[in-house]
């Protein structure tokens, strides 16, 4: 094999050791990116859930 072949299939070999490396790393980030997601709708359903309950509340006893 000639050098520059060599050096050709280390760059390759090298470029795929990066791609599935950072594979491990986007799950992560979509991991936490979803238990944000997941932390922002539990708040909103506690903090707008009260408030929707007191006016169901509120109209049923009026009713």
């Amino acid at each position: 094999m000639s050098s520059l072949m060599i050096h050709t299939l280390a760059f390759i070999a090298g470029i795929k050791d990066k791609l599935n490396s950072e594979k491990g790393a986007t799950a992560v980030e979509y991991g936490l990116l979803v238990a944000l997601i997941a932390a922002v709708i539990v708040g909103t359903v506690v903090t707008l859930g009260t408030q929707i309950h007191t006016a169901f509340t509120t109209v049923s006893n009026s009713l």
